[in-house]
């Protein structure tokens, strides 16, 4: 076995050890179950940890990541996530957080093939095509690639507020509300998009349910 697998465990323990000097009853109430006001819909990029680059603890955020942080209507995985999170944990904010420089989203925006990831990258494309008129207008390639990133988000927290199940919360009330978010690699930052919704206003008819 390899040495750096035997560096997460020991990394682990140096975590436990780190948690139980600040806090020795951390762990028992952990144990006793979770209640996290938020739920992360990010890149599985592991250069964009969740918690680490909010400086939360374990038991804050219930967490979804795949390739370019897509909300895809036929992933049953992620609807499983948020109808869990939604439905159960009652999470009060949905985070949607894309990173420039994602890997997935400059793979979309090209001609290359990438063999099975190209199924999903198609999805990343339909978001381009959606916004190709603006893109399409930005003659620097990185600052293409930048609002791409910053659309990309956008269009996947309007896919999220096409969900119906979400849909039936907003009839009992305000929450969730889904942010769009991205994250910055450079200065660790991230950056409200200021694009949030909480309610099927802002949606084409089409894809609003009633709440009858």
């Amino acid at each position: 076995m390899s040495n750096s697998i035997n560096l997460l465990k020991q990394g682990n323990i140096k975590w436990v050890e780190s948690v139980k000097e600040k806090d020795p009853t951390f762990f028992d109430e952990l144990a006793k179950g979770q209640s996290p006001e938020f739920l992360w819909i990010g890149c599985s990029d592991s250069r964009v940890p969740a918690t680490q680059i909010t400086d939360t603890m374990p038991g804050s955020i219930f967490v979804q990541r795949n390739i370019a942080n897509m909300v895809v209507h036929t992933d049953s995985n992620l609807l499983s996530v948020v109808y869990y999170a939604v439905k159960v944990l009652k999470v009060k904010h949905i985070v949607v957080c894309g990173h420039y420089g994602c890997g997935g989203v400059k793979a979309a925006m090209s001609n290359q093939k990438f063999g099975f990831l190209d199924n999903w990258l198609l999805h990343i494309k339909d978001a381009y095509r959606a916004n190709a008129k603006e893109l399409d207008a930005i003659e620097n390639e990185d600052d293409r690639f930048n609002r791409f990133v910053e659309l990309n988000v956008k269009e996947q927290v309007q896919n999220l507020a096409k969900v119906s199940f979400l849909q039936e919360e907003w009839d009992q009330g305000e929450f969730p509300y889904i942010h769009g978010w991205v994250y910055s690699l450079k200065d660790g930052l991230i950056k409200d998009l200021g694009y949030t919704i909480n309610s099927n206003q802002g949606l084409q008819e089409v894809y609003k349910y009633s709440g009858e």
